[in-house]
């Protein structure tokens, strides 16, 4: 005769989920391994239950009264549901804000580079928040950064739009640039390559 299994596992840390003994209130609803609701029965007699079919009793709806408890295999149950949350983070786009210092007196040759920065930063989805550094007397011609600010975002405009204008904070002035939504291409239309003959024609020899 096969030793049963032990019912004494506790849930992994962090997890509140009651399961078999852990249960104790006098009465639970239970519902069976194959899905299908048993009725409010003694705790006891759920748990027995459980132990029948080699598996767990697991509390599903601690605020109903009495608890809704669940019959089936919780190491399995908790697996299954660790891959499914997996799964949703993989799929769920992450944005991240990128960010790009430039001087006001930028040579060309930088700024061309910076730039090729925040069009592939866009491209990848992020934002980019692009920060004007000033020094000493640059601090009195803010509208040289700001200007700037501006030039990058319009020369950038095909994949990004302004999200915040720029703004001066002290000794630095930022813009956040957001990526442009793309747009999904439309299913081409079927298309057997013979043109329509114009009405009227007639085929030539």
């Amino acid at each position: 005769m096969p030793i049963p299994r032990k019912f004494d596992r506790r849930p992994p840390e962090r997890d509140e989920t009651r399961i078999n003994e852990m249960i104790r209130v006098p009465q639970v609803r239970l519902i069976g391994d194959d899905g299908n609701q048993v009725g409010v029965v003694p705790r006891d007699e759920a748990l027995a239950y459980a132990r029948q079919r080699d598996l767990d009793l697991v509390e599903v709806a601690a605020d109903a009264r009495p608890p809704v408890c669940r019959v089936l295999d919780y190491s399995k149950y908790k697996y299954e549901q660790e891959q499914k949350q997996k799964a949703a983070r993989k799929h769920q786009k992450q944005v991240h804000v990128r960010e790009i210092k430039l001087r006001p007196k930028i040579a060309t040759n930088d700024y061309e580079t910076k730039k090729g920065h925040v069009r592939r930063f866009l491209d990848s989805d992020n934002k980019v928040k692009v920060t004007i550094m000033f020094r000493g007397r640059e601090m009195t011609h803010p509208e040289r950064g700001e200007a700037l600010l501006m030039k990058l975002a319009e020369d950038v405009a095909d994949l990004g739009v302004i999200e915040q204008r720029p703004n001066q904070d002290g000794r630095n002035m930022t813009m956040l640039l957001g990526p442009v939504k793309k747009k999904e291409a439309p299913a081409e239309k079927a298309d057997d390559g013979a043109a329509p003959a114009p009405a009227g024609a007639t085929a030539q020899a």
